[in-house]
């Protein structure tokens, strides 16, 4: 099954409610050209000026030097976001590995099985994680969408990798490499690892061109970060502008907005009509991938390089709020059952309405703070 490429990415934006022109995939040893997830530069007049958040307090913006800035932003590319694709790559391999050593005489069942399973949700965990970089090669050349179709609201995901199996049995990585975002990365594996009670030749071959292919994928992401770092999180313009700021705190609010929406609010269907799936709906691992995003903003705002810099206006309020509420949301997650949608009502709100704390805090304490501002690509109508 091979579907046409323009179709493809006109099924996967729509899917995915993008809107999404051509653009072709950033070349390894070039930076990508800015792409439709860049928030706006901050505007000089507006960063100097006090800010008062939902309460009427004023917030004074911490004085944070181009060096400082320089500092904090080449922590974040070296010790936060290559770590993160780094470690899904890592992942990628190691599912392959396994499938390989599993998958030389199929049919594979029970702890063989489980065995990649648990792998596959090591490897979901750890792009869950990695999709806090909403800016930069992966979403500029929408190999996001290949590595995560979701929300998949018309399940192409189930019928499309089951007829690719059927029509190629021995299905190789470079093949796979040309289909359609909708049979590719983590959805597709999970797909074949979890709607069969057992692989036969036709799917362990899927399994192993698929983890392959995507630990492909995840290496250029990796390795364009490595040579543009600079470029993409903008650390040697520190001095004229807090675009690397903009873009990375943004990025973490749209981590927060879409996985509230997406994730929670629409498959629940809290606020409206239900539409979509849960994250991991077939393996039944929609905790997991919730908690592992919450582990990473956990990560990223609670960072100590971060806390100094808002420790030095005396600002220490704002890191132990989002640290609080972060923690709270954290602590009701794993009380929740593993499938999400078994969760009765009242706590599934719950959860929401821990997010929507999240991003106030985001929005109106940390933000004006650090002197930045919501950027156009905010989501969310809290």
């Amino acid at each position: 099954m091979k579907i046409n490429h323009a179709l493809a990415m006109a099924l996967s934006a729509l899917s995915a409610g993008l809107l999404i022109s051509c653009v072709k995939p950033a070349d390894d040893n070039k930076a990508p050209e800015v792409d439709s997830q860049k928030v706006a530069q901050d505007n000089a007049a507006s960063t100097s000026a006090a800010k008062k958040d939902s309460s009427g307090d004023k917030i004074a913006a911490v004085d944070i030097s181009a060096e400082t800035e320089k500092t904090y932003l080449t922590h974040v590319a070296n010790d936060i976001v290559i770590p993160a694709y780094a470690d899904a790559a890592k992942q990628s391999d190691l599912l392959h590995d396994l499938a390989q050593k599993h998958c030389q005489q199929a049919p594979v069942s029970g702890d063989e099985l489980q065995a990649l399973r648990d792998q596959w949700l090591v490897l979901a965990q750890a792009w869950a994680g990695a999709e806090m970089i909403n800016f930069g090669p992966a979403t500029a050349s929408m190999s996001n969408l290949y590595v995560n179709y979701y929300p998949d609201e018309r399940g192409l995901v189930h019928s499309g990798v089951a007829e690719l199996i059927a029509a190629n049995p021995k299905l190789t990585a470079e093949q796979l490499a040309n289909e359609s975002a909708i049979v590719q990365g983590v959805p597709g594996l999970e797909e074949a690892l979890y709607a069969n009670d057992s692989l036969d030749a036709a799917q362990c071959a899927y399994v192993m061109s698929a983890s392959s292919a995507l630990s492909t994928r995840l290496k250029d992401i990796e390795k364009n970060w490595q040579q543009n770092a600079t470029n993409l999180l903008a650390i040697d313009k520190t001095a004229d502008s807090d675009q690397g700021l903009n873009q990375w705190f943004n990025s973490l609010l749209s981590l927060v907005e879409t996985m509230k929406s997406n994730a929670i609010d629409q498959p629940l269907g809290l606020t409206g009509k239900a539409k979509g799936h849960l994250p991991a709906a077939t393996a039944e691992q929609s905790r997991a991938i919730i908690n592992a995003k919450l582990a990473k903003l956990n990560e990223a705002l609670t960072d100590p390089v971060l806390t100094a810099i808002l420790g030095s206006n005396n600002e220490n309020e704002v890191a132990d709020n989002l640290s609080t509420a972060l923690a709270d949301a954290t602590t009701l997650l794993a009380q929740m059952p593993e499938d999400l949608g078994t969760a009765d009502k009242a706590t599934q709100q719950e959860l929401y309405d821990h997010l929507t704390t999240i991003t106030r805090l985001i929005k109106r304490q940390l933000i004006p703070t650090l002197g930045i501002r919501v950027g156009f690509n905010s989501t969310d109508g809290d």
